[in-house]
C-alpha cells in the first residue's frame, strides 16, 4: 500500500528507515518498525503487502500495532541470521543484511489518497531485548522462582548437562540457577544474536571495534606461525612471530648477560612502567608465576615489579631497594603519550641518568610502542622498540609485547610461550566447538541469564589459589571497561543494564572479608576456582590434611553453603534458641560455579586468562555492545588536564583558584584545600626534588610537595 515520494503511480519499493507516505502509515509504521533492522526472510515482503491493506479488527485481520503470524514466523526462521543490529554499522558480516528490504506495493484508489509528505518520523531501534529468545527467557525466570537449587543438584540427569572439560580445565555449574530448559532458551538467544557468526568475525579481522573503525585479534597474538589471520587483507601471523623473535632474542642477551648495562654489569632487575592494561594483565601472569616450581626456578636472582600509579609512594616502593647499574626499564605506551606513563617514564630516567649519566639511557631503558619518534626523542634507541598493533586493545593486550617482553626477562622465552600455547588452546575452543562445548560461550551467557534475567549485576572471582590474587582485578577491567556500556554499537541507549561489577579475593582471605554479604545479604553470583596440585607442598606431621587440603576443603564447602543453606527446621534440630533461628538462617539457593585447574603453571595460567578474555566478548556479542573501546575513561582526563593548568597557574602566580578558573564551587574549594595544605618549594631556578633515599641531592626532600 505503500508508494514513494509524490509519486503518481503506485511503486513497489523497499521499507526504508523513511517510511512512504500513505493514509496508513502510521498502522504500517506501528507494524513493521520492529523489525526494520532485524534480519528477514524474503516471505516479510509478501506479508508487508497483506498486512498493510486497510485494516479493521476482523478474525483474520490483525488489529494496529498487533504482530503479525507470518511475521513471527519468518523472524523466527531467521534466527541463525542472527540479531545483526549488534554488527557495525557498514561492516561485512555473515547471513542477510541487518536492514533487508520489505517489498510493498500501494493500489491506485490509496495513490490517489495519499497525504501530503510530513517529515520522516525517527525510527525505534530494535534490541536483543525484543525479540522473542529474550521474551521468552523472561517468562523463564517464573519458573526457575518456584526452584531451589538443594532440589537442583538432586538431579544426576541435569548435572550431566551442567559439566564441562577442556583439555584439563573442568567447569562445574551445576550450582547456577538453570535447568535443561534454561540452556535450551540460552543457546537459542545465541542463535538470535548471531553468536557463533561474531566469533568467526573476529578471527576473521572484522572491524568488530566500529567506533575506532579496529579488528579485534588479541587472539593472534598466541597463534602458532602455522595459522593465518586476516586482518585488512593482511596475514597478520607472520608480523606477530617478528615481534616474539626479537623478544626472544633481546630476553636471551639479558638473561644471558650479552646485553650489560652502561658500566658493564649484567641486568638482573626489570621495572615495567604502565598503566591499565600494560599493567594489571602483565601482574596478574607475573604474580601466577612466580612461586610455580619451573618458572621460580628460571627466575631465581632476578626481580620484576611493575610501576603504574601516578602517585610518588608508587615510584618510591617500585624503586626501593634497586641498584640503577643492575635495572632494566621497559616503558609501556602505544602512543607513547599516555600522562601517567609518560610522567612516570620521565621520572625513572632521571633516577637513572642522576646515577649513570645521560649516555645509560640506551642501555637501561627500552620500549613498547608505535611511536617511535617519540621513543627516539625520549633517548630510547628505536632499535630496542617491541611493536604491538592498533587491532589489540589495552586490556587485552597481555599476550603482546606488553606482558611477553617482561615475563620473557624474568622467567625466560619458554615460560612466555607456554603462556601463550595455554591462551591459543583456549582460542580454539571458542573459535571451533559447538556452543554446548565451548567454554567461554557457557560461562558467558551464564553471565547474561544471571545480569539481564535474575537481576544479580555484581559476580565475585574467588580463587583458593593465592598465586591468583591479581586475577580479579585483571579481569575487573577487562570486564568492566568492555561491556560498561549504555548504548548499543550504533549508539542507541540501551533499555537494560549490561556489564558486571566484578570484585574477587583469594580464598580463605575472602571468607573473613565479604563472605557474610554473600551468605546472608545479597546475592552475588560467585567464580570459586580451585587447583588440583598446589605450586607449592605443606603437610604437618600430625595433621590429619595438608595445608592444601585445608584450603580446598573450603572451596567444595563455600559453593554447597551458598547453594543449598540452612532452615529453621535444622536450626531447631540442633538446638539453636529461637530467638537466633532468624540470624542463622541461611537461605541458599544462591548461584555460584566452579572451576578445577589440574595445576597453576604458564599455561594453564594462560587458558585461564583467554577464558575470562572469551566470556566478556559473548556477553558484549549477546547485549550488542562494542566490548572492543572504552570512551567511558575520556572525560576525566580532560577535566584532569584541565585542572592541571589552573594548578600550574596558581603555584605560579601564587594565588588561590577561583570560580572564573572555571571549576564548580565545590571543586574550587577543595583545590584550595589541597593547595593550602602542600609545602612551598622555594628557589630561584627550578629543580629536580625527590626523596631523599631515592635521589639524594642538596635538593632532596623529606616532606610534601
Amino acid at each position: 500500500c505503500l508508494h514513494t515520494g509524490n509519486s503518481p503511480e503506485p511503486t513497489r519499493t523497499a521499507c526504508r528507515r523513511e517510511f512512504p507516505v500513505c493514509k496508513h502509515q502510521r498502522i504500517i509504521r506501528s507494524i513493521l518498525l520492529p523489525y526494520i533492522s532485524m534480519s528477514a526472510s524474503t516471505a516479510l515482503g509478501a506479508q508487508a503487502r497483506t498486512v498493510a491493506r486497510p485494516m479493521t479488527a476482523t478474525a483474520n485481520q490483525p488489529r494496529a500495532g498487533a504482530r503479525p503470524v507470518a511475521l513471527k514466523a519468518a523472524r523466527s526462521s531467521s534466527a541463525k541470521n542472527a540479531f545483526l543490529g549488534s554488527f557495525p554499522k557498514g561492516s561485512k558480516k555473515m547471513g542477510t543484511s541487518a536492514r533487508s528490504k520489505f517489498s510493498v506495493r500501494a493500489s491506485a484508489t490509496e495513490d490517489a489518497e495519499a497525504a501530503p509528505p510530513p517529515a520522516a518520523a525517527a525510527p525505534e531501534p530494535v534490541f536483543i531485548s525484543d525479540t522473542p529468545e529474550w521474551k521468552a527467557l523472561a517468562a523463564h525466570v517464573h519458573d526457575i522462582d518456584q526452584t531451589h537449587l538443594k532440589d537442583l543438584l538432586r538431579d544426576e540427569k541435569r548435572f550431566e548437562k551442567c559439566v564441562m572439560e577442556h583439555n584439563g580445565i573442568y567447569v562445574d555449574f551445576a550450582r547456577q540457577r538453570v535447568t535443561e530448559e534454561t540452556l535450551d532458551l540460552l543457546e537459542a538467544l545465541a542463535e538470535r544474536a548471531g553468536l557463533q557468526e561474531k566469533i568467526a568475525a573476529m578471527f576473521g579481522g572484522k572491524h568488530l571495534n566500529s567506533t575506532e573503525d579496529r579488528a579485534v585479534l588479541h587472539a593472534a597474538l598466541r597463534a602458532p606461525a602455522t595459522e593465518k589471520i586476516i586482518a585488512d587483507g593482511e596475514d597478520v601471523v607472520p608480523e606477530v612471530h617478528d615481534v616474539l623473535d626479537k623478544i626472544k632474542n633481546f630476553s636471551n642477551m639479558v638473561r644471558g648477560g650479552e646485553w650489560k648495562g652502561v658500566t658493564g654489569k649484567p641486568l638482573t632487575d626489570v621495572v615495567a612502567i604502565g598503566i591499565g592494561g600494560s599493567f594489571l594483565g602483565p601482574l596478574f601472569c607475573h604474580t601466577a608465576l612466580k612461586t610455580a616450581p619451573e618458572a621460580a626456578a628460571c627466575a631465581r636472582g632476578r626481580q620484576l615489579r611493575f610501576l603504574a600509579n601516578v602517585d610518588p609512594i608508587d615510584v618510591a616502593r617500585s624503586l626501593n631497594g634497586l641498584d640503577p647499574e643492575t635495572t632494566m626499564v621497559i616503558v609501556v605506551s602505544k602512543t607513547f603519550t599516555t600522562a601517567e606513563t609518560m610522567l612516570n617514564a620521565r621520572t625513572v630516567r632521571k633516577w637513572i641518568t642522576s646515577a649513570l649519566g645521560k649516555e645509560a639511557v640506551a642501555k637501561h631503558m627500552v620500549a613498547v610502542s608505535t611511536n617511535l619518534k617519540l621513543v627516539e626523542e625520549f633517548g630510547i634507541d628505536p632499535e630496542n622498540a617491541f611493536a604491538f598493533w592498533d587491532w589489540v586493545g589495552g586490556r587485552y593486550s597481555v599476550t603482546s609485547a606488553v606482558g611477553i617482553l617482561p615475563l620473557a626477562l624474568q622467567y625466560g622465552f619458554g615460560q612466555a610461550e607456554q603462556f601463550l600455547n595455554g591462551a591459543w588452546d583456549m582460542d580454539k575452543n571458542f573459535r571451533d566447538a559447538p556452543l554446548r562445548e565451548n567454554l567461554p560461550v557457557m560461562l558467558g551467557l551464564l553471565s547474561v541469564w544471571n545480569v539481564s534475567f535474575l537481576d544479580l549485576p555484581a559476580r565475585a572471582i574467588l580463587p583458593y589459589c593465592q598465586a591468583l590474587a591479581k586475577l580479579a582485578p585483571h579481569i575487573q577491567q577487562v570486564s568492566m571497561e568492555s561491556n560498561g556500556k549504555g548504548v548499543d554499537i550504533h549508539g542507541n541507549r540501551l533499555p537494560f543494564n549490561t556489564g558486571e561489577i566484578d570484585f574477587g579475593e583469594p580464598g580463605t582471605n575472602g571468607q573473613h572479608s565479604f563472605y557474610q554479604l554473600i551468605h546472608q545479604g545479597r546475592v552475588i553470583p560467585c567464580d570459586f576456582i580451585g587447583v588440583v596440585k598446589s605450586q607449592q607442598s605443606v603437610f604437618l606431621a600430625g595433621e590429619i590434611v595438608s595445608n592444601h587440603d585445608e584450603l580446598m576443603c573450603n572451596f567444595f564447602a563455600q559453593a554447597d553453603a551458598l547453594a543449598t543453606g540452612k532452615n529453621s527446621v535444622e536450626l531447631r534440630a540442633e538446638g539453636v534458641p529461637d530467638h537466633l533461628i532468624p540470624h542463622k538462617t541461611f537461605t541458599g539457593n544462591r548461584p555460584s560455579l566452579s572451576i578445577l585447574l589440574p595445576e597453576l603453571n604458564a599455561y594453564t595460567t594462560g587458558q585461564v586468562l583467554a577464558m575470562y578474555e572469551h566470556r566478556v566478548a559473548v556477553q558484549g556479542f549477546i547485549w550488542g555492545v562494542n566490548s572492543f573501546d572504552q570512551w567511558g575513561v575520556e572525560l576525566g582526563k580532560v577535566l584532569a588536564s584541565k585542572v592541571r593548568t589552573i594548578v600550574n597557574d596558581t603555584r605560579s602566580n601564587g594565588r588561590n583558584a577561583t570560580t572564573s578558573d572555571g571549576l564548580n564551587i565545590s571543586t574550587t574549594t577543595l583545590l584550595n584545600k589541597y593547595l593550602d595544605g602542600k609545602a612551598k618549594l622555594m628557589y630561584p631556578e627550578p629543580h629536580d626534588v625527590f626523596p631523599c633515599d631515592i635521589i639524594d641531592s642538596e635538593f632532596c626532600s623529606t616532606g610534601d610537595s
